[in-house]
């Protein structure tokens, strides 16, 4: 869940293609699915429990708009895990977006329901997410956008091998808060 006591800054992160890869297992008796029509709501209502989005709706809205116009991508490329009930619980999307003429691979979109953070189910969906967009992409440089109210995700992040970036430009993101967020995250991981 987002930590908003703190300042708001951007903070973008890279991964180099070539560097090692962490392994995570989901806990006993829950899994991943791959997104199939209709689970837009489930990721609303998730990124919505986490404070992404105020409402639901504006979850619901931003992504028919960001992903569903792409639907044989959004179906291999967004993760969910359920628990051992089928409650999808967490998700992940392993995306892509353009750097000028380059489309790069992302990730978009981390989150686990607050009820089970604190299971593991951060690192494992990072890990096979990871994984995930390696053999849809093939090993290369992955970027991210987060900010310093998810510095707990950001140690994940970096477990994963993502580095903070002072990188410009990437997927349009100006990145002129570098130096701000690194202070700021200094106390913090």
């Amino acid at each position: 869940m987002l930590d908003k006591s703190i300042p708001f800054y951007n903070v973008l992160m890279e991964r180099k293609k070539g560097k090692p890869m962490f392994q995570y297992d989901l806990p006993e008796g829950f899994r991943f699915v791959l997104f199939k029509p209709g689970d837009e709501q489930e990721w609303a209502e998730i990124e919505t429990s986490v404070l992404e989005f105020d409402k639901v709706d504006d979850a619901l809205y931003y992504f028919r708009e960001s992903y569903m116009k792409y639907m044989d991508e959004l179906m291999q490329r967004c993760l969910f895990i359920e628990d051992p009930e089928g409650k999808k619980v967490a998700t992940i999307t392993t995306w892509w977006t353009f750097t000028g003429t380059r489309r790069d691979p992302w990730i978009h979109w981390v989150a686990v329901r607050p009820e089970y953070q604190g299971l593991g189910l951060g690192k494992a969906l990072v890990s096979k997410g990871m994984k995930h967009l390696i053999a849809l992409e093939g090993d290369r440089n992955v970027y991210l956008h987060t900010q310093t109210w998810s510095y707990k995700a950001i140690g994940i992040y970096q477990k994963a091998s993502f580095e903070i970036t002072r990188k410009k430009g990437l997927g349009g993101y100006e990145n002129n808060e570098y130096a701000k967020a690194v202070k700021l995250l200094s106390k913090y991981l």
